[in-house]
């Protein structure tokens, strides 16, 4: 049994934000049941759209959207019928908004993100096993569990300066799903389908199961809250297939 020096000793450590993003890495169980304790969960959103907009700002100095923009048309249907020179001001246009549109999403969807998926894990956990979860811990558990998108991001800062700027694609910087290894005239259900099958999404998964299961351990368990993390992923990969085959 730890000594309360020693306990006393090792709390601020764990109850530091800037520890907790390492600690979810490399010893999840306890920083999870730190962050339980006191809820925090703002400072690894604030680090992801730091860590997004870095990627925004060297892909568009870098690589540029004209290629990017020019992909995602060449994949229309509607842009094909066009006219020459219709597609091109098409693309102009869309050249003119593209990189404010990019520094938006990414500064709202990390906090948008954490916001819905906290509250559906509130509502699922309270309502499926009345584990009396309170949303602040939710949106906690939920914002220590995208660590692993920071490190994807960092990553793929690395990659836009070592990798020739013209092979870059930014809808798949880091090759960590299968979906980035197909080619561009692949059926797009299937682009949806692999690119969901993707590392860092399952080790989020894997980080959440550990968070929500410290919530209430005698509710939850790992195995129980993983199957409601691993349905809810179903669930919206197969919408996401379904969209891509119903437009494609």
């Amino acid at each position: 049994m730890a000594s309360p020096t020693l306990q006393s000793a090792e709390s601020p450590e764990r109850d530091n934000s800037f520890s907790r993003v390492f600690g979810v890495m490399f010893s999840p169980q306890a920083t999870f049941e730190s962050i339980v304790r006191r809820p925090t969960w703002i400072v690894p959103v604030i680090l992801l759209c730091i860590v997004e907009l870095c990627v925004i700002g060297v892909f568009s100095r870098r690589v540029g959207w004209r290629g990017l923009i020019e992909k995602q048309m060449a994949n229309s249907s509607q842009f094909q019928q066009l006219s020459p020179a219709q597609q091109q001001n098409q693309i102009e246009v869309a050249l003119r908004y593209a990189p404010t549109f990019g520094y938006v999403e990414v500064i709202l969807a990390p906090f948008l993100a954490a916001l819905v998926f906290a509250g559906i894990f509130w509502l699922i956990f309270n309502m499926a096993v009345g584990a009396k979860l309170d949303f602040r811990t939710s949106l906690a558990v939920v914002a220590y569990g995208q660590v692993p998108s920071i490190l994807g991001g960092l990553v793929g800062i690395l990659i836009l300066f070592l990798k020739d700027p013209s092979t870059v694609d930014l809808q798949h910087l880091v090759a960590s799903n299968a979906g980035a290894f197909l080619t561009n005239d692949s059926a797009k259900w299937l682009v949806a389908l692999l690119s969901s099958v993707d590392f860092f999404l399952f080790w989020e998964m894997i980080l959440l199961a550990i968070g929500f299961s410290a919530t209430a351990p005698k509710k939850i368990s790992f195995v129980s809250a993983f199957a409601w993390i691993f349905g809810l992923w179903v669930l919206v990969v197969l919408i996401r297939v379904g969209f891509a085959a119903a437009f494609s």
